[in-house]
C-alpha cells in the first residue's frame, strides 16, 4: 500500500505501508528516481514467513531495472532444468531462474541502500496494518477468496553441501503437488500443498498444525508416490520452525478488473496475492509513474499517475492469477480422469505454459 503526501521540510514524499518484497522495492526505486520515501513495517523484526522466492526471467529484468540483478545473481545459483514426476523432463534454456532466499533479498534492500524504514518498535507506525487493510476496503477491493488449498514449506540446510544438481524437482500425486529445488549450495527449498478434507462443522483438522505432525504427513504422501530418498530426506532434515502452514487464497481475477487499484493518491502494490515475482513488476512500474510525476517536469499529477500505474498492471495481475489457479488446480486435482490426463498427457503442457508466464519485462525505471 503506498501514498504520497504534501513535502515539507524534512519529510518524505512517499509513505509506503509494509516492508516486505514489493513495498521495499518500491521504495528503492524511489530512491534511484531522487524521490524520498519512508516505510512502515509493523514487525521490529524480520519474520520466518517465508524462505524462498522462486525467481524467473520477470523478476530479474525488474531487479534489473533497480540496480541489484547482479549481485543478488552471485548469490544464487541459477537452475538448469525442471522435471515433473512422472514422465516429463526439460531445461528452460530460455528462462533465468533462481530460488532466492527471502532473508537475503529483503537484508540487501534494507542494509546496502538504507532504505528508511520504521518498525512498530518505534511507537510511531503502530497504524501500519490499518493502513493496508482500510486502504484496501477504501479502494473497494474484495477480500481473498479460500483457494481450497492450503501449503506447507520448508527448508534444509547442508552445512558440507547438498549435493542436488541445480533443478526444480516437481511432484504429483492424488490430490497434492509438491517441490524442491536448491537456493545455493547448502541450502534447499521445498514445498507442498494439497486440498484438505472438508470436515462437517467447517473447521479445519488440528492434528496438522504442528511441524512434527506436518512434517510426517509431508513424508507420508512423497513416500506413496516413491519420491527419491534424498528429497524425503531433505524434508526430514527441515528444522521445527522451518515448517510453516498457511491457506492458499487468491484475489478473484474478475475483481481486479472492476476494482480500483488506485484512487486518489492512494494505490495497491504487490499486494493482490499474485506472487513475488508479479510484485516486483509492480514495484518498477510503480516507482517509474510515481517518480516521473513527482520530479518530472509537472505536466502529470500524482493522481494520474497512480491511474497509469493501475492501467497498466490490471490486465497482467488479473492473467497471472488466473493462470496460477487453473495449474494448480489441474495439477492437484484427485479426480481419476483429470489425473490421467495430467500424468498422461499434459504435465509437459501444464509446465511449458506456466514457464510462459514469465517471459515478461516490466520496462525500466
Amino acid at each position: 500500500m503506498t501514498t504520497t503526501m504534501r513535502q515539507q521540510d524534512g519529510a518524505e514524499d512517499v509513505v509506503i505501508a509494509g516492508a516486505g518484497v514489493a513495498g521495499l522495492a518500491v521504495a528503492l526505486g524511489l530512491h534511484r528516481k531522487g524521490v524520498r520515501s519512508v516505510v512502515l513495517e509493523s514487525s521490529p523484526v524480520l519474520r520466518t514467513s517465508g524462505f524462498a522466492i522462486m525467481a524467473w526471467t520477470n523478476a530479474f529484468r525488474a531487479l534489473d531495472a533497480l540496480g541489484v540483478g547482479d549481485t543478488i545473481r552471485t548469490k544464487h545459483a541459477q537452475i538448469q532444468g525442471y522435471s515433473t514426476v512422472p514422465h516429463f523432463s526439460f531445461s528452460p534454456c530460455w528462462l533465468s531462474v533462481r530460488c532466492l532466499s527471502f532473508f537475503l533479498v529483503l537484508y540487501y534492500y534494507w542494509c546496502t541502500f538504507r532504505v528508511r524504514v520504521m518498525s512498530s518498535s518505534t511507537g510511531e507506525v503502530a497504524r501500519e496494518m490499518d493502513l493496508r487493510v482500510q486502504g484496501k476496503l477504501w479502494l473497494g477491493l474484495a477480500k481473498l477468496s479460500d483457494s481450497g488449498r492450503t501449503a506447507t514449506r520448508g527448508h534444509a540446510r547442508y552445512p558440507g553441501g547438498h549435493g542436488f544438481e541445480h533443478k526444480m524437482m516437481q511432484f504429483s500425486g492424488q490430490g497434492f503437488r509438491a517441490g524442491m529445488l536448491p537456493c545455493n549450495d547448502t541450502d534447499v527449498y521445498w514445498f507442498f500443498t494439497w486440498s484438505p478434507p472438508s470436515r462437517p462443522d467447517g473447521k479445519e483438522d488440528d492434528d496438522r498444525r504442528s511441524p512434527a505432525a506436518m512434517k510426517q504427513f509431508v513424508l507420508a504422501e512423497l513416500r506413496s508416490i516413491n519420491a527419491p530418498a534424498k528429497v524425503l530426506e531433505a524434508v526430514e532434515r527441515s528444522e521445527m520452525n522451518d515448517v510453516l502452514v498457511a491457506p492458499l487464497r487468491y484475489r478473484p481475477p474478475l475483481s481486479l478488473l472492476s476494482a480500483s487499484i488506485s484512487k486518489g493518491n492512494v494505490c495497491v502494490a504487490g499486494d493482490l496475492a499474485q506472487g513475488a515475482c508479479v510484485a516486483l513488476e509492480d514495484a518498477v512500474v510503480l516507482a517509474r509513474c510515481l517518480g516521473d510525476a513527482i520530479v518530472g517536469d509537472g505536466t502529470e499529477t500524482v493522481e494520474a499517475a497512480l491511474r497509469r500505474y493501475a492501467g497498466i498492471r490490471r490486465w497482467r495481475c488479473a492473467q497471472v492469477i488466473a493462470a496460477s489457479y487453473v495449474v494448480g488446480l489441474v495439477q492437484q486435482s484427485d479426480h481419476a480422469a483429470v489425473r490421467f490426463l495430467r500424468d498422461r498427457l499434459l504435465s509437459g503442457v501444464l509446465a511449458k505454459g506456466l514457464l510462459m508466464m514469465p517471459d515478461y519485462d516490466c520496462g525500466t525505471l
